[in-house]
């Protein structure tokens, strides 16, 4: 989706940005010179194709520094360029908001693109606004929300993760251009960067992406601190550079002697690594050893280990210090040799040492298996995806496993926690195991196979005998000792292990061993919830209504549904509701045209009934017959294009309600009867329809302008407008206004939530 229309100048250094308030064109030929570097077709008119699409598309948008809104799309296509990507995630890029923030459909982008791109704008289009929490109340009443639009993000990945390559550009371009926005708005943008879209790209190995992300975060969220270490280092700047220089030459010196084809260059640390270690350590940043890092690239494997002899020859290192990521890849693939060394004058560094395709695969991670190859190397490449993507594959399973939003976010909040390390041990037969840094032997037997852990009654760490909760160490050689007669894993557990993987298991253990009691749990809310309602449950319990149930959820089973309602995964009362919905669709008492108008005669409206086929001057027929005498329930104010009933009042008439109004749904059995179909009828003059809205925002000077400019701007003038603001400074607003249709209100509606403080806006449902 588009993100908020950010602003500002562009910082030196970083991958593909131009200056500030570049000409487009200028822009664009940019983009072309980046794409025909790498890709071995000159023939870019499809890209050329999307930049006049765009740019007519965003013609009359600017952004808050007066520049072109072009410049945002165009940016976005050079940074998914810069990872060498192919043209049809290239000319996403640049159409990647013209479906939201412009007239054009999905169905114009594939007929004028093809499927894949129509497809790729799609997925980015859909991925909404994640919130964050506040640190209010608010929190649980958001807790549905953001759990549900991470799952359509990791849904939208699974099915091309194109889509989120397109979504990291997007957004390190808004990290780029940040400076023009409030600084609260600043501090929430950073704050959500550094929660979901660094560990993100991390995983995906894409470090070309994610250390620019984490620095930006940094300087958002942490200004005096990024501020502080930019000054730091730069201090005797000259000094470093001559310093680091003179180790580059030392070693291309040696390296060549022993016959070593290498690149080697040398650079300072980003400065969030340097801030993590100096967090995380309690350090301060003259005793980080490895502020200066010097990387060496050869050509083979082979090569990497007689350049790591050839250093150890030259430097002290430093004990503990040496970690070998070829022979045990980090969970992301990336790939390295680090090692950590005295330099002559006493200042430690740390010497990085890869392969060229090493290297290129921990700059552009997943994003490298979309540069065009050869057919020979199609399998390495497909093999190297799926080991990429085995998080991602993990996390989809925790998505079908976990109904409970709450024990999802935190399952997948431990996943992408940024501060992890890795600790890398041993099966019994050779066979490398990567666990969260603080695994214990629990961790390990999860690992190898959910049953192991579950039967798991102690350990053995290099064959010695070892309390179960033993904390793993880099190199153990563990062995799990099992038994048939294990009752299983303790809840104890979950305080001991450290991997999200081992907690998921665990509980699912959990939930599966007592799962008999929810089910007895779930009857009796079930129960409970009919009796204080009077809805005859026995009535509801029929195999089309449960059948219906089971498939809008996703159970096997209605043993299933009630556990997940005894443990409090579902609500009873949307289940009752859903069920009593059904029912009355198949049960509800017909009501004859007769008694209608017996209805309408009661309220003195006989005369205003006319026959079906004149144009009802409501916009509404109710069981076919048009132009009767209908009013529009204030409870939940249906507009065109909303799913109507209509309901039978005592004396005045029929009142028409939304499907999803709560008074509808919580009606009485008995009164139920008294409901009646009712559908809109093309207007050929379509009036006006009062919509009320309630805005949910961080309170802030402005709000209210903010808010009423977008009405006005439509024409739209505001009937009532209220508002209370809650200790932790959340604002509520409930506005009243009118529109033509549902299609209107939700324009106004996606508008309004693009407004800054803005956190979620809701219809009226009674």
């Amino acid at each position: 989706m588009a993100e908020e229309k950010n602003d500002g100048i562009f910082d030196d250094g970083k991958m593909g940005e131009p200056q500030e308030f570049v000409n487009p064109e200028d822009l664009y030929q940019e983009l072309i010179n980046h794409v025909l570097r790498y890709h071995p077709s000159d023939d870019i008119s499809m890209i050329e194709k999307a930049y006049k699409t765009a740019a007519e598309a965003h013609k009359n948008q600017f952004r808050k520094s007066g520049e072109p809104y072009i410049i945002h799309p165009l940016d976005v296509a050079i940074i998914l360029a810069d990872l060498e990507l192919d043209k049809e995630t290239i000319v996403a890029g640049l159409l990647h908001d013209v479906v939201e923030d412009t007239i054009m459909t999905e169905a114009d982008l594939q007929r004028e693109f093809g499927k894949d791109v129509a497809l790729l704008v799609d997925g980015v289009t859909k991925l909404e606004h994640l919130p964050l929490s506040t640190g209010t109340n608010q929190v649980d009443e958001k807790l549905e929300m953001q759990a549900e639009n991470l799952r359509k993000m990791f849904l939208a990945m699974a099915k091309d993760i194109r889509v989120i390559l397109i979504k990291l550009a997007d957004r390190l371009h808004n990290m780029r251009t940040l400076k023009y926005k409030s600084p609260e708005s600043r501090q929430r943008i950073a704050k959500e960067t550094l929660e979901i879209y660094c560990p993100i790209a991390q995983r995906l190995g894409i470090s070309k992406i994610k250390t620019e992300l984490d620095d930006l975060s940094l300087k958002y969220l942490e200004p005096d601190v990024y501020y502080d270490l930019v000054e730091k280092i730069a201090v005797r700047k000259s000094v470093r550079e001559k310093y680091i220089q003179s180790i580059v030459d030392e070693v291309s010196e040696h390296i060549q002697k022993a016959g070593l084809k290498a690149k080697i260059d040398g650079r300072v640390k980003h400065f969030f690594s340097i801030y993590k270690k100096m967090k995380n350590q309690d350090k301060t940043l003259d005793q980080i050893y490895d502020l200066f890092a010097v990387r060496i690239i050869v050509d083979t494997v082979k090569d990497c280990y007689a350049a790591l002899g050839v250093i150890h020859e030259m430097y002290k290192p430093i004990p503990g210090r040496f970690k070998d990521y070829i022979a045990m890849p980090k969970a992301n693939m990336y790939q390295s040799l680090h090692t950590t060394l005295i330099g002559s004058s006493g200042q430690p560094f740390e010497i990085q040492i890869r392969t060229f395709e090493m290297h290129k695969a921990a700059e552009y991670g997943i994003a490298a298996h979309w540069k065009y190859k050869d057919a020979s190397d199609g399998k390495k490449v497909e093999t190297q995806e799926e080991e990429k993507l085995s998080w991602l594959r993990q996390i989809l399973e925790w998505q079908q496993d976990l109904s409970d939003n709450k024990e999802f976010l935190k399952l997948l909040k431990n996943d992408l926690d940024l501060f992890s390390d890795n600790v890398y041990c041993f099966t019994p037969s050779g066979e490398v195991k990567n666990l969260p840094a603080g695994s214990t032997t629990i961790d390990f037997a999860y690992s190898i196979h959910s049953a192991v852990g579950n039967r798991m009654v102690g350990a053995r760490v290099n064959d010695k005998l070892v309390t179960i909760d033993y904390e793993i160490k880099n190199g153990d050689r563990i062995e799990i000792i099992t038994s048939q007669n294990s009752k299983g894993p303790s809840r104890d557990w979950l305080n001991v292990v450290k991997s999200t993987q081992a907690k998921n298991k665990i509980n699912q253990w959990f939930k599966n061993e007592l799962k008999e009691d929810n089910i007895v749990k779930g009857k009796e809310l079930l129960n409970n919830y009919c009796k204080t309602r009077s809805v005859n449950l026995s009535e509801l319990l029929k195999t089309e209504y449960m059948n219906a149930i089971m498939r809008k959820y996703g159970f096997r089973d209605w043993d299933s549904v009630l556990a997940a309602i005894g443990h409090g995964a579902l609500k009873e009362g949307q289940i009752v509701n859903r069920m009593q919905e059904l029912y009355d669709r198949e049960h509800k008492k017909a009501m004859t045209n007769e008694e209608v108008l017996a209805s309408i005669a009661e309220a003195g409206n006989t005369s205003m009934a006319k026959p079906a086929m004149m144009r009802p001057k409501s916009g509404i027929v109710v069981k076919g017959i048009a132009d009767l005498s209908v009013r529009f329930s204030k409870c939940c104010s249906p507009v065109p294009g909303d799913e109507i009933i209509g309901f039978v009042t005592r004396g005045r008439g029929i009142s028409i309600h939304r499907t999803d109004c709560i008074n509808m749904m919580n009606l009485p059995v008995i009164e139920r009867v008294r409901v009646i179909d009712a559908e809109w009828q093309p207007e050929e003059n379509p009036g006006k329809y009062v919509a009320v809205i309630q805005v949910f925002a961080n309170d802030r000077k402005g709000l209210l302008v903010d808010i009423s400019k977008v009405l006005t701007e439509r024409n739209i003038s505001i009937q009532s407008l209220n508002s209370r603001t809650n200790r932790q400074g959340i604002a509520t607003l409930q506005l009243t206004f009118e529109v033509e249709s549902r299609e209107a209100l939700n324009r106004v509606i996606d508008k309004i939530r693009s407004i800054e403080s803005v956190l979620d806006i809701e219809r009226t449902t009674g």
